[in-house]
Parts: C-alpha cells; structure tokens; sequence
C-alpha cells in the first residue's frame, strides 16, 4: 500500500498515466529504430487501425519523426509523475 494517503482513484490514474508514458517510450523507440517493420505489423484490415498507421508506410523518415514526438511526450508525462 502507498505510504501516501492517496486514494485508490489517484493511484489508478498515476498507474495509468504511467502505463502510457511506457508505451509512448517503447512505441517511439521501436518507430525510430525499426520504423518499416513496425509499421508493416500494425497494418490491419480493420480500417480504424489501418487509418493509424496508413500515414507512415513507405516513409520510414517520417515514422522516425514521430517516434522522436512519442519518446519526448512519454518521458515529459513520467518525469510528470513525480512524488
């Protein structure tokens, strides 16, 4: 249990807001790194998924500039979540 007397609603959003700081990190790691492969996994038959990556295949440059807008976003929210 926190050592805090925060609420168990306060703890939830901190955890998810956490949660979301640590996939916009590995996403925007993945998506400078590997910006074609990871693309080509998300590509779906379902249109809204499809709709997400669409914008990025065949243009691995701009899959890497945003990669960099998800990686600073993640780390500014978890720096954000700070006791």
């Amino acid at each position: 249990m926190s050592d805090t007397n925060e609420s168990g609603a306060a703890i939830g959003i901190r955890r998810a807001a956490e949660m979301a700081a640590l996939f916009m990190i590995g996403d925007g790691l993945l998506g400078i790194t590997q910006p074609e492969r990871h693309v080509g996994l998300w590509r779906s038959e379902v249109k809204a998924v499809d709709a997400l990556v669409k914008p990025f295949g065949g243009r691995p440059g701009r899959r890497r500039a945003y990669g960099l807008v998800q990686l600073g976003a993640g780390l500014l929210l978890a720096s954000r979540l700070r006791r």
